[in-house]
């Protein structure tokens, strides 16, 4: 399965680099989450997340970043390379992890050919 370890080079951690990825305007969303994305010229993706008060308390929050970071760092073999992602949750309530990392795979997918697509 290879190394499953998050370190801090797969995060996007300052606001330069969020905002790369907001001025691309590239996004695509489901019922659960919203991802934004922009290419990073890397050999690896790399992840951002953005959760607003919007969704809940504090605990909610934290449960909605613990649970996006997992699905990243599992199923980050299944995403495309060389992109940043910036996850925002649409649901006031996080979903069961494997319905959590099906969507993010599945809308990393198709954020990747709306990229190559250049629409």
């Amino acid at each position: 399965m290879g190394n499953r370890r998050f370190p801090k080079t797969l995060h996007l951690r300052r606001g330069w680099e969020f905002r790369r990825v907001y001025s691309r305007r590239r996004n695509v969303s489901d019922g659960t989450i919203v991802l934004h994305g922009c290419e990073n010229d890397l050999e690896f993706s790399r992840l951002g997340l953005s959760v607003s008060r919007k969704v809940g308390s504090a605990v909610v929050r934290n449960r909605w970043k613990r649970l996006l970071r997992e699905a990243f760092r599992l199923h980050r073999a299944r995403l495309p390379a060389g992109i940043d992602l910036v996850v925002t949750p649409r649901a006031a309530a996080p979903p069961e992890l494997g319905t959590l990392s099906e969507s993010l795979v599945t809308l990393a997918g198709r954020l990747e050919r709306r990229l190559k697509s250049g629409k």
